[in-house]
This record gives C-alpha cells, structure tokens and sequence, in this order.
C-alpha cells in the first residue's frame, strides 16, 4: 500500500508569523493536532497541540502574542506520497512522531499521514508497532 492510499488528502499550512490563538482555532475546527509551518515555499517546522500547551501556555506567555515561529518544532520530517506505508511508518517510529506530512514529486504537500491514517490502512501488527514507538518516553 502506497502513502497515497492512507493519508488525508490536502493539507493547510500557516506561515511562522501566523498567531498561536488563530493556529489553535484552525485546529479546533478542523480537528486536528499539527499545522505545518512553511516560509519562502518550503516547510520550516510544525506546530503541535502540545508546542501551544507546553511552550506557549505553560510557560506563562501571553498567548494572544504568540506566532508559529515562537512555539514551532523546528525542522520537518516528511514522505512522499509514493512511499511504501510501511516505510512512512518506520520514519514515524524512528523519529517517534504521530504526523507526517506528505509531498509529492514537485514537492508541493499533498496530504497528511497520521497514526490513525495508519490505523485505519495497515495490518494491525504495523499499527501496534508504530503506536508503540511512537508512545515511548522520550528520552
């Protein structure tokens, strides 16, 4: 099964200048947990419901001036969407995310890859692999 099959289709990004509070709101109207971050046509970071919890909110910051940049994970992790699922899911399981946005060959995002996309697609052997990876505790 290919990325393709699984993910989300589409896929809304902010800029890193976007407000955490209108980031928190597309999420709750979306319902989802992650909002790539991109700037100058390429994706630079995610925002997560826990980056607004744990460096936004308790930290003590005032939440209305927050952006992206000031609570994003930096960096991004990735597939296309022409990958074998089962090697989206070694990425998520190796670098313990639970979202993974997915590209195309103009890498343009077309989607985005979730551990529920997987639990929905995947035997449940993967599924039981990825969730617990990607559950571990931090080190």
């Amino acid at each position: 099964m290919k990325v393709r099959d699984a993910m989300h289709q589409g896929c809304e990004w902010v800029s890193p200048d976007t407000k955490v509070a209108e980031i928190a709101r597309k999420m709750r109207t979306s319902d989802i947990g992650a909002v790539p971050v991109g700037e100058n046509d390429k994706l630079i970071g995610m925002v997560t419901d826990r980056d607004i919890c744990c460096k936004g909110v308790a930290n003590g910051h005032d939440i209305e001036a927050l952006t992206a940049r000031d609570v994003m994970s930096l960096g991004i992790v990735w597939c296309h969407a022409d990958d074998d699922l089962d090697e989206a899911a070694d990425i998520m399981e190796s670098r313990q995310i639970r979202r993974l946005p997915v590209i195309d060959k103009n890498k343009r995002m077309v989607g985005m890859l979730s551990l529920g996309d997987i639990s929905h697609a995947a035997p449940q052997k993967m599924t039981a692999e990825v969730a617990k990876a990607v559950s571990a505790h931090h080190g």
